[in-house]
């Protein structure tokens, strides 16, 4: 009885150490996802369709901050980020945000945190939709090394011959109907290589149609009867150049932006959105397109404030 009984002690004992123990590893394993939420998200989150390029900055720069085979260096890390963010890669935006947000080897700064979140989540990065919701502030803006988005597309292409488009229906139609908007056809004729690649049937995801992908509601603004009907469906997409180039006083990047992100965006943003897709499109537009300026009708609307002055 005695030994039984001493048995039972025993496993007692051993069962509570065990739950200790658990408890323990438990708390742990909790401290540690509260304590770098940041790093769980950035390693789950690579398939994001970024360039090697972008994911080798943000590594690095990981590598800096966490002191992982390097000497800790949070400045080197936030300009490694910031780099990475520049060009529109959502973990290093959400990385950079992080760190000003925690004060983390930098000042802590609301008032970026909260943007950088925001452009994260704007691409769909779940733990930066999560931060928005904590990290708010009245007026938002974004760090210095942010400034300059897209100056290699921005840059005048003077030495490039022009681009030469394919020869049939759709150039007919484009240089017929490019001349009464005051539209340069070569412009024209870039967006709709870009948007479709000539096919007059193209469906994007998200319902874009047509040779200049209007979506349902700018085939409305500029009254599209048929979006996949060549004719219709180029006029409406002239006509939304035409309003672009009124609107943002003939810059080409911000035009190529908007047609693409919205102006509502390039205006958010004061310039090109720092989207990976926006900043693709106005790179293949600069590269179709030599121009930087274009000329355009000051009686179309008012300009946009971030170009009025």
């Amino acid at each position: 009885m005695e030994t039984a009984q001493t048995v039972r002690q025993g496993m007692g004992i051993f069962k509570y150490f065990c739950l200790l123990a658990w408890t323990a590893i438990c708390l742990l394993a909790c401290h540690a996802a509260l304590a770098e939420p940041r790093v769980a998200a950035l390693t789950g989150a690579e398939s994001s369709g970024a360039s090697a390029e972008l994911q080798a900055l943000t590594a690095m720069a990981r590598q800096y901050e966490n002191a992982e085979g390097v000497a800790r260096d949070f400045q080197r890390a936030a300009d490694l980020y910031c780099e990475a963010a520049r060009q529109g890669y959502a973990d290093a935006q959400y990385a950079l945000g992080w760190m000003y947000a925690n004060g983390r080897g930098v000042p802590r700064n609301d008032e970026y945190a909260a943007q950088l979140f925001q452009i994260a989540a704007e691409q769909g990065h779940e733990q930066a939709k999560a931060m928005t919701q904590y990290v708010v502030a009245e007026q938002v803006s974004l760090p210095s090394c942010m400034a300059e988005k897209i100056a290699q597309a921005q840059a005048p292409l003077i030495a490039m011959p022009p681009a030469i488009f394919p020869k049939g229906q759709v150039s007919r139609l484009v240089e017929k109907l490019a001349p009464h908007y005051r539209i340069d056809p070569q412009l024209v004729m870039a967006v709709i290589a870009v948007e479709s690649g000539f096919n007059v049937n193209a469906v994007s995801p998200k319902n874009a149609q047509g040779l200049m992908q209007l979506t349902p509601e700018t085939a409305r603004r500029f009254r599209v009867k048929d979006p996949f009907n060549a004719e219709d469906n180029i006029k409406g997409g002239i006509a939304y150049l035409q309003w672009l180039l009124a609107y943002f006083r003939g810059n080409v990047s911000l035009v190529a932006a908007a047609y693409n992100a919205g102006e509502r965006a390039v205006e958010k943003y004061r310039g090109v959105p720092p989207y990976l897709e926006t900043i693709d499109y106005v790179k293949k537009i600069a590269g179709l397109y030599r121009k930087t300026r274009h000329a355009f009708q000051r009686s179309v609307t008012e300009p946009s404030l971030i170009v009025a002055r």
